[in-house]
């Protein structure tokens, strides 16, 4: 399957039916009065977020959505039939955008979650609602309601609680494939991941979804390499964990080239949490690891991790630290949560 995490689509909702203008007709009645029934409505275009999809490649091939209109009115006070609404099943963490691709309308974030994006035309009124004492023949009726139409855009934003960054060829991959079952590609030349991953990771009884996104280079932002597209998957992690090759020759360096394309894209992902882990530790003799550790941890001035995704080393402690994370991030919005219920006038 294709990843796909933006789209543009065309959706109109049914415009309603007109209401009909008629009069009775039966044997042995001398003045039949008027007896126009009403349109039917025009069906709704509703979004329904659902688990069991992690792309929009579906709207690649499909890109207008059209309820069914609804029905004139007929004699004998019959009312048109109502139109079919048409619902469109998205991911979830599907953003839904204007055209102006800014504004936000909907975020699709909840399972199950449903969204009216377009209401359809209520039905015209038939001419029997329009006689009186003065006019007790209407030949007056109703047009039906006109129908909403709209282009939007899909963008896709995986539901991730950790994500992996880093330069290409950090070993990211590998350490997803470690980390979980998932088995992303890997291979000994950079930017071997053109597309997000996603992997289910247990640890201590407890398990997280950690995304694995393509590798991030100076000038990202700027639209070098693949750019900065595929960031926008991770706003919603955490926790971030950044990953750095052991063998580079300025990890510091390397360090502040991904933090600094990070902060140009947006500031949501220079405040979040961060664990910060040297790759690749069986790539070099255990006194050089610990020595590129010290420089790093002295460069940034934070906790550096050692792991190995190819022999496992390390990767259950970087867990673990991820999950603390996320302990205390679920925490503080809990927190805040109550806080402000308590200052609610």
């Amino acid at each position: 399957m294709k990843f796909l995490d933006e789209a543009k689509i065309f959706v109109r909702s049914g415009r309603g039916g007109a209401g009909a203008v008629s009069f009775r007709r039966e044997k042995f009645i001398e003045y039949g009065g008027p007896d126009g029934g009403d349109g039917g409505r025009g069906g709704d275009v509703v979004l329904e977020a659902v688990e069991n999809l992690n792309t929009l490649i579906d709207f690649r091939y499909q890109q207008h959505f059209k309820a069914e209109v609804g029905m004139h009115g007929m004699g004998r006070n019959r009312t048109g039939r109502s139109g079919n609404s048409i619902t469109i099943k998205v991911p979830v963490g599907t953003q839904i955008l204007a055209e102006d691709r800014e504004t936000l309308i909907v975020d699709m974030i909840e399972p199950g979650q449903t969204y009216l994006l377009c209401k359809g035309g209520d039905g015209g009124r038939g001419n029997a609602h329009f006689k009186s004492s003065t006019n007790q023949a209407p030949r007056r009726s109703e047009e039906g309601w006109p129908a909403e139409e709209m282009w939007v855009w899909l963008r896709l934003k995986l539901i991730a609680d950790a994500g992996l960054v880093g330069l290409p060829n950090a070993g990211k991959s590998t350490f997803l494939a470690a980390s979980s079952h998932a088995r992303p590609k890997i291979a000994d030349y950079p930017f071997t991941t053109l597309h997000p991953q996603l992997g289910v990771v247990e640890v201590d009884e407890q398990e997280f979804v950690l995304a694995d996104i393509p590798g991030l280079i100076e000038g990202a932002s700027e639209g070098k390499g693949i750019g900065t597209r595929f960031l926008g998957h991770i706003e919603r992690c955490e926790v971030l964990l950044h990953l750095i090759d052991c063998t580079e020759e300025d990890p510091v360096g390397v360090y502040h080239t991904v933090r600094d394309e990070l902060e140009n894209y947006a500031d949501i992902l220079i405040d979040k949490p961060e664990v910060v882990a040297l790759n690749k530790a069986d790539s070099l003799l255990p006194e050089m690891v610990e020595e590129q550790r010290e420089i790093l941890e002295k460069g940034i001035g934070k906790k550096v991790f050692v792991v190995s995704g190819v022999t496992g080393q390390g990767v259950t402690d970087v867990h673990r630290e991820l999950r603390r994370h996320m302990i205390e991030q679920r925490r503080l919005r809990a927190g805040l949560g109550r806080e402000e219920e308590e200052f609610q006038p």
